[in-house]
Parts: C-alpha cells; structure tokens; sequence
C-alpha cells in the first residue's frame, strides 16, 4: 500500500482528541501513514485567560469521564479532568511555528500530555516557552514569531478550510484527503478504512 496521509483536526482542550491518540499510533505502528495535526477551535470564545468549565459541560464530562479514562489507559495515557478551559490560539499558533520547524508533532503531544496528562495550563507563555525547550525550538523567536502575528491568519486559514470541508466536531480525522471519520472511533474502524483505501487502489 502506498503511504496514506491522515489529517486530524483537533483541538487541545477536546478530551476525545487527546484519547484518540492511541488509534493513530497504534496506526502508525502497523502501515505507512504521514500525519499530520491540525487546528480547530471548540471554544473560540473563550478569553484570553481561559475561563471555569461551564457547570452544563462539567454534567456531560462527569457521564462520559469513565470512559475516557479507560480509553486513556488502553493507550498508555495519564489523564486528569482540568476545571479550567485556556483559551487554545497561542498553543496552535506555536505548534505552526513548530511545524515550520520540522517539529510539529513532538510539540503537539508534549502540549496534550501537559494538559490532559498534567492538568497544566497550556494557554500562558511559561508553558509554551518550556514547551519548546522541551522539543529543542527557539524559545524566544517562537514567543517573538507568536506574538508577532505571524501565524495568526495561517492558523485560522486551516480552522477555515476544516469548516469548508464539513467539520463541526474534533476530532474529524480524513485519510487521503477523502475518507473522513468523526470522533474517537475504535481502532477497527480505522483498520477497515485502510482495507478499503487498499481495495481501491487495487482495482
């Protein structure tokens, strides 16, 4: 089979996209995929500053916490359940830097680990500095480029091309540009995708 490509759209503070991970590993492991990691905001309003999980999301997350919990350990992942939610566009504006680094998906696991794994706060220039320290970037030019505006529109071009092609939720991960599955599915369904990509390409 030819190398496929697997674009996910995520965003930081989704729970699914963190225990997802183990899916896309897992699919990494056993065929010839480039992945690639991309944003999506699930809360573009929240401030700056991040804001307390609303009490209605913290309802929903308290039925659906025990699963997540146990997806995580089946991918080999520390989870917690922060309270707070930060506010995502400096974290994905500094994984674009990454990116342009050849680094991108090194520093997008240090953030998800951090936040999801740790309960850190993402959303601040403390973290995001030892970030990339972390994965061996520049520190201060990421901070300088971030804060510059440099990727401010490259970012929110990619959320808009998600909306364009009909993302609503995350994770939405789309193989070859063509085959789109929604939400943290069983690896099973990832594997028979692959099956009928193959099917396909030898027909």
């Amino acid at each position: 089979m030819k190398k496929i490509s697997l674009t996910i759209y995520s965003d930081y503070v989704c729970p699914w996209c963190y225990v997802g991970q183990g899916a896309v590993t897992k699919l990494t492991e056993e065929f010839s995929v480039d992945v690639d990691w991309r944003p999506f905001y699930l809360r573009p309003d929240t401030p700056p500053e991040g804001m307390d999980l609303p009490e209605n999301v913290k309802a929903h997350m308290a039925q659906t916490n025990t699963h997540l919990k146990q997806m995580a350990n089946d991918a080999g992942l520390e989870m917690v359940f922060p309270n707070r939610i930060p506010n995502t566009r400096l974290a994905h504006e500094s994984t674009e830097y990454a990116r342009q680094h050849g680094k991108a998906l090194e520093f997008h696991k240090v953030i998800f680990d951090k936040f999801y794994g740790k309960g850190e706060d993402i959303g601040n220039w403390e973290f995001l500095r030892k970030a990339a320290i972390q994965v061996g970037l520049n520190a201060d030019e990421l901070q300088y480029e971030v804060e510059s505006g440099k990727f401010t529109s490259i970012v929110q071009e990619q959320v808009n091309e998600a909306y364009q092609i009909g993302v609503d939720g995350v994770p939405t991960y789309v193989l070859n540009d063509q085959y789109k599955i929604v939400g943290a599915q069983p690896y099973e369904v990832f594997q028979r995708a692959l099956q009928q990509i193959e099917m396909e390409e030898k027909s």
